[in-house]
């Protein structure tokens, strides 16, 4: 692999002429010269920090918009995934730990312009930073989100949410969706021992803020069963929702499948899910979703107001579409929070029917 040219970090502030304190991730992490963060990316070297995995993509893929998950944002359209090493969690169950968890800095070359031509060359709608942390990254998903932009296109994060009021400022202006990821509904003991993180509170003030500011939130809840499946904290999770965000915030509960450190446990029982996902409809949430579980009722869009299905789901795949041109619902006219409307020629992936 050709050398890695570290790139100037701007996410951070100096503390003395050796030593500096990084401000693009809830740890603030204080790095002497010669060391690195946590996420053993951002790097103090001779007292200004750098970004050592500026421009080199660890992973790209196209993928639907409906995996980030995005349910309520520009639907059918697919998007270009990029994602770098490194992160600033150590979760016991992660399944893309081969990046996420790597030290050593990796990846093929793609500059912000070359991550915008391979977009629009697959046809895609928007690019999407994902697969690690893109909070580690942000000077890099800054720039590329600079050219999507100018290029047409959007920009989504698939993000733990784990950032600083800095990075929020400098990030919301350049992004127009979110995928906040919650794990085992943020409770404090399951993040402490299972993520190595203290506990959700820089994850809330994330979601609000950027909403705030005009970003399309989504919200996913990955519930792992027998130590990160809380009633109580999903429960918690919920109405600070609905308080912050609003009842027609989309919600999605993730099926856990055993993973990296954690392959002893089960997949998630579909009743655990089906008992959460009771419990925040019943704190006021309008549009709740079960996810990695294809071929459940509860991946559809219902119409609040009337409980028809406004828009049928198979995994990422959209196979009715129960909107006028509005985005209301057909039965009873009820406006459906979506961005964006579904092509018109828009083909399924997937035939399986739906139930």
């Amino acid at each position: 692999m050709a050398a890695v040219a570290a790139h100037p970090a701007s996410l951070y502030e100096p503390l003395t002429e050796s030593k500096v304190r990084c401000t693009a991730c809830a740890r603030y992490c204080t790095i002497p010269s010669g060391s690195h963060g946590f996420c053993f990316v951002r790097k103090n070297v001779g007292g200004r920090l750098v970004l050592l995995s500026y421009g080199r993509a660890a992973a790209v893929q196209v993928d639907p918009v409906e995996k980030k998950p995005l349910s309520h944002f520009r639907p059918g359209s697919r998007v270009y995934s990029i994602g770098t090493v490194g992160c600033n969690w150590r979760c016991l169950y992660c399944q893309n730990a081969e990046i996420s968890q790597e030290h050593e800095v990796e990846g093929r070359p793609l500059s912000p312009r070359q991550a915008v031509d391979g977009a629009r060359r697959y046809g895609c709608a928007g690019i999407t930073f994902t697969y690690n942390e893109p909070t580690i990254f942000l000077e890099y998903a800054l720039d590329v989100a600079t050219e999507a932009h100018r290029a047409g296109l959007f920009t989504n994060f698939v993000t733990n949410g784990y950032m600083t009021p800095e990075a929020v400022r400098v990030l919301a202006p350049n992004l127009d969706a979110v995928s906040v990821d919650f794990k085992g509904s943020g409770e404090p003991g399951f993040m402490r021992k299972y993520i190595t993180a203290k506990g959700p509170d820089p994850i809330l003030s994330t979601m609000r803020e950027l909403q705030h500011r005009g970003v399309h939130v989504e919200v996913t809840d990955l519930i792992v069963p027998e130590v990160g499946d809380s009633v109580e904290a999903t429960r918690q999770l919920a109405r600070y929702v609905v308080d912050e965000l609003g009842a027609a915030t989309p919600f999605h509960l993730l099926r856990f499948h055993p993973d990296y450190k954690m392959m002893d446990l089960p997949e998630t029982p579909i009743p655990t899910l089906e008992r959460l996902h009771a419990v925040v409809k019943a704190e006021g949430l309008d549009y709740a979703y079960l996810g990695n579980v294809w071929g459940h009722r509860l991946e559809h869009t219902y119409c609040p107001q009337c409980g028809a299905v406004a828009v049928r789901r198979y995994g990422f795949t959209i196979q009715g579409w129960n909107l006028d041109r509005e985005n209301r619902c057909r039965g009873c006219g009820h406006p459906i929070p979506i961005v964006g409307r579904l092509a018109e020629d828009y083909v399924p992936t997937f035939a399986s029917p739906v139930t």
